[in-house]
């Protein structure tokens, strides 16, 4: 990968490039206001996959959250108007987003305050800011909602957000430049993607501590989990692949390649019956059969992808 696209691939990490769909709630994060979705809609259950582009479209799902880099700002949008509801300041440079299961709660990094904001999404007002590491990039919320889980890119820890109290509680082993955290689906396990080590860190939250460092080669950028929770995906920008890694053994148990280099495989979205990449690089979607994992289709979407996102029906033959 050449440098200057890889540097900028890192500085999108602090203009946000993350996107989550839970329960008819959309949470994005983009480098601007102009965030786009655009859905594909599936033939078994008619449910949709949602990808953001940088630079254009107009979202389409109930209420999205974007979180603008430049001004500090979160932008709620309403798909009904296709017009901003409202606007609500958090910190400096907000980027990675997480929502909490039932909704009414939305947790922003900000990675130029060492902070993470909660906002009520009933009020869109700004409840609590919480200090956290240096350089905060992304956040994973536990399927029970009471664990927040924030990677700290620029002191390569995770900082541990209890919400009932709204305070880092805990601070845990990460690695070098941590750019993604996932929690499993049973919360007994936390997944960080080290972008700059080139591995996987697999922490164990009850004792806190790394239980597997898994390599996966140049760049690895974002882990998704199927809902069974037996394997994880990852994207891994360099070689332009996506590996899966079993979550009993933490080994490497195939990888396809979805393009050349500078593809850029950026985000991930699993569900049963498929794997969705936000290909940053070649303005596509790829779909991926998880159980030959064999890329099946390859659409074509808006400029520079990152986020991707499923609808919540995708998930129902888990």
């Amino acid at each position: 990968m050449h440098h200057q696209h890889r540097k900028a691939l890192r500085s999108a990490l602090g203009a946000g490039a993350g996107l989550l769909l839970t329960s008819g709630l959309l949470a994005a994060c983009a480098t601007g206001p102009a965030v786009g979705l655009a859905g594909a809609t599936t033939a078994r259950t008619g449910g949709h996959v949602y990808v953001t582009n940088q630079l254009d479209g107009t979202p389409d799902r109930r209420h999205v959250y974007v979180a603008d880099n430049g001004s500090g700002e979160v932008s709620v949008l309403s798909t009904r108007t296709d017009k901003i509801v409202a606007i609500v300041h958090v910190g400096m440079r907000p980027s990675g987003v997480g929502l909490s299961p039932d909704g009414r709660h939305l947790y922003v990094a900000n990675g130029g305050s060492n902070s993470v904001s909660v906002i009520d999404t009933r009020t869109n007002r700004v409840t609590a800011t919480v200090p956290v590491g240096t350089s905060p990039v992304s956040i994973d919320v536990s399927r029970d909602g009471t664990v927040v889980y924030v990677a700290n890119a620029g002191s390569g820890n995770l900082s541990v957000i209890d919400p009932r109290i709204n305070r880092a509680v805990r601070t845990l082993p990460a690695g070098p430049h941590p750019v993604d955290v996932t929690v499993s689906p049973n919360g007994r396990t936390v997944y960080v993607t080290n972008e700059v080590r080139a591995t996987v860190t697999v922490i164990t939250t009850r004792t806190g501590t790394i239980t597997a460092t898994v390599p996966v080669g140049e760049g690895p950028f974002d882990l998704a989990i199927e809902p069974h929770g037996r394997t994880a995906y990852i994207a891994v920008l360099g070689p332009g692949n996506v590996s899966a890694m079993s979550t009993q053994t933490h080994r490497i148990s195939g990888t396809v390649n979805v393009g050349p280099p500078g593809t850029d495989p950026f985000n991930i979205a699993a569900t049963p019956d498929a794997v969705y990449v936000s290909d940053q690089g070649a303005d596509t979607l790829t779909v991926i059969a998880p159980q030959a994992l064999k890329v099946v289709a390859t659409v074509k979407v808006g400029h520079s992808p990152y986020g991707v996102a499923v609808d919540p029906q995708l998930m129902m033959s888990a």
